[in-house]
């Protein structure tokens, strides 16, 4: 809730010398000073709100084939980023573009290595801290779409090693003028057999 107060001050109450981001005529509106943010209390009693929610019921049982999924998700690393029993880490990942300043290593938990993701969203944006955050598995089984943009729509895409190349076509989000593009990073997984792709991608969404 700390973040939505950060955001809902970046999109309502920013202003350059007058010019308010995201508006057609930034003269109509009132004083950005007036614009009043949620409270403290109600940001806190709509994450409590959040806290009482249930995930809805997973239609994924485990099988025989979940369970061979499950050891090639510990057999290939990836619990060392998403830990069970919550299957994140909570880590942050620094994009290629940005160099991690020597006291951040100190403050927070970075990861060494990186994913190599689209670094936009992290550098390129008034929300953008040059790191994003290792997500949680559970409930990736109706969570999709998937990155950080939402550039593939199914476990099933994200999988697949030729999202990798200029002429794939996005399932999720493409942007303006779009027909093709590669959906680049987080390469882990996609050299498994075919086999074991499915295994582990039943896994996943028994999570």
């Amino acid at each position: 809730m700390r973040y939505a107060a950060l955001n809902q001050g970046a999109d309502n109450l920013a202003s350059y010398s007058g010019f308010l981001p995201g508006t057609r005529d930034f003269r109509t509106l009132p004083d950005p000073a007036k614009l009043l943010r949620n409270s403290d209390e109600q940001l806190y009693a709509l994450s409590l709100y959040i806290y009482s929610l249930k995930p809805p019921p997973n239609p994924n049982k485990p099988d025989r084939l979940v369970a061979r999924g499950q050891k090639i998700f510990e057999r290939e690393g990836c619990a060392s980023c998403h830990t069970p029993p919550l299957y994140t880490s909570n880590a942050l990942v620094a994009v290629d573009e940005f160099e991690v300043p020597r006291e951040h290593r100190q403050m927070y938990d970075i990861l060494w290595s990186s994913v190599g993701t689209d670094a936009r969203l992290a550098t390129q944006t008034r929300r953008g801290t040059g790191y994003y955050k290792v997500p949680s598995l559970k409930g990736v089984w109706y969570r999709g779409p998937f990155e950080h943009n939402g550039s593939v729509a199914t476990l099933e895409d994200w999988f697949d090693p030729h999202r990798l190349q200029a002429d794939y076509v996005p399932t999720g989000f493409k942007g303006a003028g779009v027909t093709a593009r590669a959906v680049k990073g987080h390469r882990f997984g996609l050299g498994l057999s075919p086999s074991d792709r499915e295994a582990l991608i039943l896994f996943l969404k028994s999570l």
